[in-house]
């Protein structure tokens, strides 16, 4: 249950998104009301959006959707319809790192202007906490393993990195200027039930379904932290519970502001190639490997340190990848037989 025992209303963008759907639902289970909102756009098929939107639309009375651009000040406003959100879970973003190489401006649209209306939502309303999804992409190449979000992140490898990073930077000066509590959570390698079909994960398991390539870049030497939806919505859920305090001292991320920013891991890197052997059981297919190049805006590795998230939020990872990615192939066979 929330840690306060006032109802409270959050706002939640990228309602119909894979983390933002998931969130929805832990809040509303918990007692929490619900405004969602999300554009619906194309970047990957509505129709995934839509299945996931149906999920809480219908069952969950406390759920509120809007359909309309977080990132435009004036739908905002309207979404809100002259209530007042005690808390923001900010999730909604243009994701992906390759298509920021295609479709720059519509990164500094969701992810910039529209971090920047939410701020100005937060700082209007005085919410009590405003959590905003950031990404391990922040990292690049250049910081050691595993990744602590008290050292810098100033040299971003794709534009999608750079914006997220930037999107801290504005918080941070909001936290600075008008004290409002703040939490950034930079999130490795969300996957699950309800994931998106641009992911890695997702398509090596249609592919390998439909009896395809797999694409391996950089010859598959590549390893992520793997981390299962249920373990990143907790971490998330806790982080609204927990806003960082207005008393000077030093937070994660290493600020002095009430803002802080945690990683939400496994802390298990896993090599492309294990993922790739689990896949394979899970389906029962054999793999066979196409290998190419490095892509632009990739990194070789994330790791991310989750100690501050340990000891501030009682966050506990428990999903391994041997247990996740089964139950991920179950839901992807499902999906598609009811779809």
């Amino acid at each position: 249950m929330p840690l306060s025992s006032l109802p409270r209303t959050v706002l939640v963008t990228g309602a119909a998104g894979f983390i933002g759907a998931h969130a929805a639902v832990a809040l509303l289970a918990r007692g929490d009301r619900v405004i969602g909102i999300d554009n619906l756009n194309a970047y990957y098929d509505p129709a995934l959006k839509h299945a996931r939107l149906a999920q809480l639309i219908g069952p969950h009375p406390a759920f509120r959707f809007v359909h309309a651009d977080f990132a435009d000040p004036a739908a905002l406003a309207a979404a809100l319809d002259g209530e007042v959100p005690t808390h923001i879970l900010h999730l909604g973003a243009q994701a992906g790192v390759r298509y920021s190489l295609e479709a720059p401006m519509s990164y500094a649209h969701s992810n910039l202007t529209g971090q920047l209306t939410l701020l100005e939502v937060a700082r209007a309303h005085g919410v009590a906490h405003m959590v905003y999804a950031s990404s391990s992409s922040v990292y690049g190449n250049s910081s050691p393993l595993p990744f602590d979000a008290d050292q810098p992140a100033d040299r971003p490898v794709s534009l999608y990195a750079a914006t997220k990073r930037s999107a801290e930077l504005l918080a941070e000066s909001y936290a600075h200027l008008y004290h409002i509590p703040l939490t950034g959570l930079r999130f490795f390698t969300v996957y699950g039930p309800w994931g998106r079909p641009d992911m890695a994960l997702w398509r090596f398991t249609e592919r390998l379904l439909r009896g395809e390539s797999l694409p391996l870049y950089n010859s598959g030497r590549m390893r992520r932290d793997f981390t299962f939806i249920a373990d990143i919505v907790a971490g998330t859920l806790a982080a609204l519970d927990h806003p960082p305090a207005d008393d000077g001292t030093l937070k994660p991320g290493g600020l002095a502001t009430p803002h802080a920013l945690y990683n939400l891991g496994n802390d298990t890197p896993e090599a492309l190639g294990t993922l790739i052997d689990i896949l394979a059981e899970a389906t029962g297919k054999t793999p066979v490997l196409d290998n190419l190049p490095m892509q632009p805006g990739d990194v070789e590795a994330t790791w991310a340190n989750i100690a501050p998230a340990r000891q501030n939020l009682g966050y506990a990872p428990t999903t391994s990848l041997a247990d996740g990615i089964p139950a991920f192939v179950r839901w992807v066979k499902a999906y598609h037989a009811g779809a």
